[in-house]
């Protein structure tokens, strides 16, 4: 018999074992910290000197500090009794992050954390068959290049209406920057603003995508030298009916 949990690694009470409220106690507090989940950060990459009590951090690549340094890029940082436990997520966890507003949630597959869809289901038949709006966001800090790529994508079968941005950071290097995909790389917006705040609804016809496609931040006038800039990309997803 495992001595922890599949899903959230609570740790078991085993049979005639000594001190059971250390590992009930433990369990608790790995549920205070995995359900309704909020993290600090997914970006800090210094091991904060004194944190509060029960934080928790998505440790980022390159972090450093005593026991952070040590962490598998992704994991769960949490900080109770005075030490530091780190928890390796599995994939559809979903966390709410504090310091950007945005909840992301684990792609096993990629081993990594991605900015979560926003899916409203419109309508739906009786055997499974829907029609979803979707919206799906990221934020691409520290621009650098000729160009910039996210990692969402546009989902395979689905027909976009509009992929919106805004300057979240100022952008230096380029006296503007075009939003599109390969090959269209102002399919959603040419010459956009770099200042703070500046913002674009590039909106199109109903336009059909047969495969996963990313989005595409071109320079203009320079390299990208630095900068953020938020994506969402609104769509349209149709489900197929459930299997039978």
């Amino acid at each position: 018999m495992s001595q922890t949990s599949p899903r959230l690694y609570l740790p078991l009470v085993m049979p005639a074992q000594a001190q059971k409220h250390v590992t009930v106690n433990e369990a608790l507090l790995r549920l205070d910290a995995l359900v309704q989940t909020v993290v600090e950060s997914a970006s800090v990459d210094t091991q904060p000197a004194d944190p509060d009590e029960g934080r928790v951090w998505i440790i980022p690549d390159g972090a450093s500090g005593t026991d952070w340094s040590g962490y598998l890029p992704g994991s769960l940082a949490v900080f109770r009794d005075g030490y530091w436990t780190a928890i390796p997520p599995q994939g559809g966890w979903r966390v709410h992050v504090r310091d950007t507003g945005f909840d992301l949630v684990h792609d096993a597959a990629a081993a990594c954390w991605r900015e979560a869809a926003a899916v409203e289901t419109l309508a739906a038949g009786v055997s499974g068959a829907a029609s979803q709006a979707i919206v799906i966001e990221e934020t691409l800090s520290g621009l650098d290049g000729a160009s910039a790529t996210t990692s969402v994508v546009i989902p395979a079968r689905s027909v976009v209406f509009c992929v919106s941005v805004r300057t979240r950071g100022a952008i230096s290097g380029a006296a503007s920057f075009d939003c599109g995909i390969a090959g269209e790389t102002s399919k959603f917006g040419g010459s956009l603003g770099i200042a703070a705040g500046a913002s674009n609804l590039g909106v199109i016809g109903p336009t059909a995508f047969y495969s996963d496609t990313p989005i595409v931040l071109t320079a203009k006038g320079g390299a990208f030298t630095g900068g953020e800039v938020a994506v969402a990309i609104h769509a349209w997803l149709p489900v197929a009916p459930a299997p039978g």
